[in-house]
């Protein structure tokens, strides 16, 4: 592994954070910090912590020695000093004395001696980091380090590969227990460089920072020489059909399969993040793939991000596709009932209260395609592919040397369950539509990007689609929480296919389809150009159709019902004059959405549209409110807020009403009108 340490960058962070009050400390254990998080094989996504020992005052100018331990929350690649919180070192020292103290009179403990009252907790590896004296001290959880952790025989060969510099410490869960332990195995020989963890990880110390990142890099780099050194490819590779879906294929399916019902119809949804690489690909064709699986993860943290392990499916033959959602069920039923005696035998063991998570797999490895990871957002997602990908490396590294041999299950459950990491879960409240990916067309217009922020706002990941790309991905950056912008000519089926199955290659499949996309023409009808009263009908009714059907396939693959709303006008009920070419096709787009609420309510998808009118967008622009205003010998106030409200309708009024339509559970065929109150054009 590189040694990224570099003097002229170290010096240029100890002055750069000198002007901000930072001691000199403080500001290399940031830099070292963010030297060892910003590499994968390392750190992962919050893992791993960091401290160094020194002096800080308080509010009232006491000086203190104290412990600056990464907090809970802060990344360690994009650290700063306010991720490394100060502590009193004496209490923590103290507490070594006590032959018991819980977790949660740790964590109080911790925060109790908080130099800033309102800094983020203490890592819960604080008190190890404390007991060890040394002024740095960096703790990883290296893959290479876990090939050889993870064996049944992880102590003889750590002695054998790192020699007397390492002392070796047996698998206990983190918290005061392993604190005590650790420091034990320090007192034994105090002239260590470091600790390896059975089953976990890495701790290695000195009294500069420089000192205890160069040991991390050096006995990581001796994991990894020994591994290319002595491995073999323990792996037998399996036949692959002759034609291979596509990931796109099977994500509806297996998207859908993994959600799990809430009563009523109602779906808790996961998003998808794909990934595939020559590693991935060699480990998921492998004969022993499910037997790796089933063994575990390579460190007990993975649990809060992969639970016990992964879900593999068989190889999906591209000729055979009628058949393989009912397979992705079986192995989904499997996996939840392996999960859920798992959680029964262990959760007898003690009577602590607890309830069981929901047993979903967050990662599914596919043969011959690579693995999708799964969470309750895309972050979440990206998490557990990233978590897998470092998990495959590490699971593929023991097995070559020895036999990979992760922490029993028992242990895994403790720290799954663990009160501290159950506490940040209960913490965590998801939007109404976290989960759920939602498409809206002529989402670079007015009531289209009002639109797409309205649902991203309520958790959803949006795929904003205009037929000007560079604006949608604006509209997309805009907006935030992952959306994404992608060209699309909703009057081109072969564009609207290619739009759909970018979303689903983004994120696994689609729930909400907001069709939006439109345009006015003018003109009295009985002399209206009969190529532009087609035009309008290719926009303005037939995209509608290309779109719905697009969005069903996808939502009866997923087998979790879906939302289609449609973008309707108030013209198709209350046409205006020399407005025929588009009210007649916005009319038969009303009529569209009730004949789609018709046939497909058996499949849970509900179809709703609204009626908006006089909407300021490109297709309401200032000309033409100019000279519809005029044509009626009305003013444009006046004309804009003709309603019975006397108020100006916006597009995020029309946005609203469709999150409304997509959060009513229970209706369909519903007819919004967004006008101000128009009573000529009030359905029924």
């Amino acid at each position: 592994m590189l040694n990224l340490w570099n003097d002229a960058e170290a010096e240029a962070m100890v002055a750069s954070y000198a002007a901000k009050g930072v001691n000199r400390d403080l500001a290399l254990r940031t830099y070292t910090t963010r030297l060892l998080g910003g590499e994968p094989r390392l750190v992962l996504h919050g893992g791993g912590n960091t401290s160094v020992k020194t002096k800080m005052s308080d509010l009232v100018g006491d000086s203190w020695d104290v412990l600056c331990v990464k907090g809970s929350g802060w990344d360690m690649g994009i650290i700063e000093p306010a991720g490394l919180p100060a502590v009193k070192l004496a209490p923590l020292l103290k507490a070594r004395k006590l032959d018991k103290l819980t977790d949660e009179d740790m964590v109080a403990l911790q925060r109790a001696n908080l130099i800033d009252p309102a800094a983020p907790n203490p890592s819960v590896e604080a008190l190890l980091h404390a007991f060890i004296p040394h002024k740095f001290v960096d703790h990883t959880h290296s893959t290479a380090i876990l090939a050889i952790a993870d064996q049944a025989e992880s102590e003889r060969m750590s002695r054998e590969i790192f020699g007397p510099k390492m002392g070796f410490v047996p698998y206990i869960m983190p918290g005061f227990d392993l604190a005590k332990l650790a420091a034990e195995v320090f007192d034994q020989d105090p002239s260590v460089d470091g600790l390896i963890l059975d089953k976990h990880g890495i701790f290695t110390f000195g009294d500069t920072a420089k000192q205890a990142y160069d040991r991390m890099i050096h006995y990581v780099s001796v994991a990894e020489d020994y591994v290319a050194q002595n491995g073999r490819n323990p792996f037998f590779a399996i036949a692959l059909p002759a034609a291979l879906a596509a990931p796109e294929d099977i994500a509806p399916m297996l998207r859908g399969a993994i959600a799990f019902a809430k009563g009523e119809g109602a779906f808790e949804r996961f998003v998808s993040e794909f990934r595939t690489s020559r590693d991935i690909l060699a480990f998921v064709n492998a004969a022993e793939v499910e037997d790796m699986a089933r063994r575990g993860v390579s460190t007990p943290d993975l649990s809060i991000r992969i639970k016990t392990g992964p879900m593999v499916l068989p190889a999906p033959d591209a000729g055979q596709l009628d058949g393989y959602r009912a397979v992705i069920d079986e192995r989904v039923a499997k996996f939840v009932a392996d999960y859920t005696e798992y959680f029964r035998v262990n959760d007898a063991r003690d009577e602590v209260a607890r309830t069981m998570l929901d047993p979903m797999p967050r990662l599914t490895l596919v043969p011959g395609l690579g693995m999708f990871g799964h969470g309750r957002t895309l972050k979440d997602a990206k998490i557990a592919a990233d978590v897998g990908e470092t998990w495959i490396m590490a699971a593929r590294d023991a097995e070559s040397i020895g036999r990979f041999e992760p922490v029993s299950k028992p242990d895994l459950f403790d720290l799954e369950y663990w009160s501290l990491e159950q506490a940040k879960l209960a913490g965590a409240k998801p939007k109404p539509l976290t989960g759920q990916v939602a498409v809206v067309t002529g989402g670079a217009g007015a009531i289209g990007a009002a639109t797409a922020k309205a649902f991203a706002a309520q958790g959803a990941h949006v795929v904003v689609l205009d037929l000007d790309g560079d604006k949608a991905g604006l509209v997309a950056k805009a907006i935030g929480n992952g959306a994404i912008g992608c060209a699309c000519d909703v009057t081109d089926p072969g564009s609207v296919r290619a739009a759909f199955d970018v979303t689903v290659k983004t994120f696994g499949g689609v729930d909400i389809v907001v069709s939006n996309a439109g345009a006015a023409w003018e003109g009295p009808i009985a002399t209206l150009d009969e190529g532009l009263l087609r035009k309008s009908f290719e926009l303005n009714f037939f995209s509608h159709q290309s779109v719905a059907q697009n969005a069903v396939r996808i939502m009866k693959q997923q087998g979790t019902g879906g939302v289609l709303l449609f973008n309707a006008s108030k013209q198709a009920v209350n046409p205006g004059a020399n407005f025929g070419a588009y009210g007649l096709p916005k009319a038969a787009t009303l009529f569209l959405s009730r004949q789609y609420a018709l046939e497909h309510g058996k499949d849970g998808i509900r179809v709703n549209a609204v009626n908006a009118d006089r909407i300021r967008s490109g297709l309401l622009n200032d000309e033409m409110i100019a000279a519809r205003s005029s044509s009626r010998g009305l003013s444009v106030k006046d004309y804009m807020s003709g309603n019975l409200l006397g108020l100006e309708v916006t597009a995020e009024d029309v946005a609203q009403a469709f999150v409304h339509q997509a959060l009513a559970r229970s209706t369909t065929a519903d007819v919004t009108t967004v006008d101000g109150g128009n009573i000529a054009a009030a359905m029924r």
